[in-house]
């Protein structure tokens, strides 16, 4: 069996603009970057998948400083940028015939936005069928007003997609599950 590959969604600059509020897990690029050497040390497969958005004022917009890759998390040269510009990262993109080509059928996934493409994609892989852990602590959200209007913190937002997603589409784990190198 191939080892898993490390997904790392939407790690871009774009979300460090003050536009997207307060957000949860201040150290989720510190541990993403540590699966990231993880990854590297192990020669596994390393996806970057790079939100291109279409929208005119997305902070996510290529030639926007917000589209480039955070400096924690940037891919070295040689490993694999996938664009995007849906929520998940699976559509449009041939990252399902990228990774079964591979023999891939296991994910280890982290990144931005918890409750946005990383839940889409998390979602989406499960129902095409790969075995998806979810790197919690390597993930990170913002807050949010529901829909019936109340406020909800980053902790909460974050919190509720891991109970939307644990068990029936992935595992959800923590960054020390994984070992050293």
């Amino acid at each position: 069996m191939r080892e898993p590959a490390l997904v790392l969604i939407d790690m871009q600059r774009a979300v460090d603009d003050a536009s997207w509020g307060e957000r949860n897990n201040v150290q989720a690029e510190a541990n993403a970057r540590a699966l990231l050497e993880r990854w590297r040390a192990r020669v596994g497969m390393i996806v970057h998948v790079r939100h291109d958005s279409t929208g005119p004022n997305s902070t996510y917009r290529p030639g926007q400083p917000g589209h480039e890759f955070k400096p924690e998390t940037a891919p070295l040269s040689g490993e694999i940028i996938v664009a995007k510009s849906v929520n998940s990262a699976f559509i449009g993109t041939g990252l399902e015939q990228l990774l079964r080509s591979a023999g891939i059928t296991e994910l280890v996934v982290c990144g931005v936005c918890t409750n946005n493409s990383v839940e889409t994609t998390v979602r989406h892989g499960a129902n095409l069928g790969f075995r998806i852990t979810l790197v919690e602590d390597a993930c990170f959200t913002f807050g949010r007003t529901d829909y019936h209007g109340r406020a909800r913190t980053a902790d909460e937002v974050h919190a509720m997609s891991l109970a939307n997603l644990e068990g029936e589409y992935c595992r959800v784990a923590r960054t020390a599950e994984w070992g050293e190198g």
